[in-house]
C-alpha cells in the first residue's frame, strides 16, 4: 500500500482510538505524555544509531544525480556526492523533521491545550520509523536496491517531477551545462 494512504489509514484509526481515552484523567495524561517522549526518544536514537552505522561502513561510492528544478529545467543542479554523505545527509533530514514534529506537539499541547495529537503522533513516530528507507538498509539489512536504490525518490507532492534524474543521459546534459557556464 502507498505509505501516504497508510499514514492515513492509522491516522484515522488512531484518532478512533483516541476518542475513547479519557484524557481528563491526569494519570491517562501522564502515561500519554510518556509514551510520547518515549517514542520521540527511540525514534531518535535509532537515527543517531543509523548514523554511527554509515559512518563505520564508511561507503565512499560516488553518487552522480541531477536534482531537478521544478520551476526552470535548464536550471536543473549537479549533485556528485559519496553514498556515505548522501546518507548522513538524509538522517540530518530525518532529525530536523523529528526536532520540527516535537516543536509542532510542543506549541500544540503546551500552549493550545490540545491531548490527542499527543497518542496519535506516538504512534505515528513508530511508522515514520519503520517507513524510513535509511532504517531499512542499515538497521534491517535490505540491499539498496528498488524503492532504496540512492538517490531516494522524494515521493513529494509533484510526483515524479521532483525525483532526482540519475539516467546517463540527464548527467552529461547537467556537465555540458556546466562546461558551458566555465567558459
Amino acid at each position: 500500500m502507498n505509505p501516504a494512504v497508510n499514514n492515513l489509514v492509522i491516522s484515522l484509526a488512531a484518532m478512533q482510538v483516541a476518542r475513547r481515552i479519557s484524557f481528563d484523567d491526569p494519570q491517562v495524561l501522564v502515561y500519554v505524555r510518556i509514551a510520547y517522549v518515549a517514542t520521540q526518544a527511540i525514534v531518535l536514537g535509532v537515527y543517531y544509531y543509523v548514523a554511527q552505522q554509515i559512518k563505520k561502513k564508511n561507503d565512499q561510492t560516488v553518487l552522480k544525480y541531477v536534482e531537478p528544478n521544478a520551476m526552470n529545467k535548464d536550471e536543473s543542479k549537479l549533485v556528485t556526492t559519496t553514498v556515505r554523505e548522501y546518507d548522513l545527509g538524509e538522517v540530518s533530514k530525518l532529525v530536523r523533521a523529528v526536532y520540527m514534529g516535537v516543536a509542532m506537539m510542543a506549541f500544540m499541547h503546551l500552549y493550545l491545550g490540545y491531548t490527542q495529537p499527543l497518542f496519535i503522533q506516538a504512534l505515528m513516530g513508530l511508522k515514520t520509523l519503520y517507513d524510513a528507507k535509511l532504517v531499512s538498509i542499515h538497521l534491517l539489512g535490505k540491499p539498496a536496491e528498488g524503492d532504496l536504490k540512492r538517490p531516494f525518490k522524494a515521493g513529494g507532492m509533484f510526483g515524479a517531477a521532483s525525483d532526482p534524474l540519475t539516467d546517463k543521459a540527464a548527467i552529461d546534459e547537467a556537465e555540458k551545462r556546466i562546461g558551458k557556464k566555465d567558459d
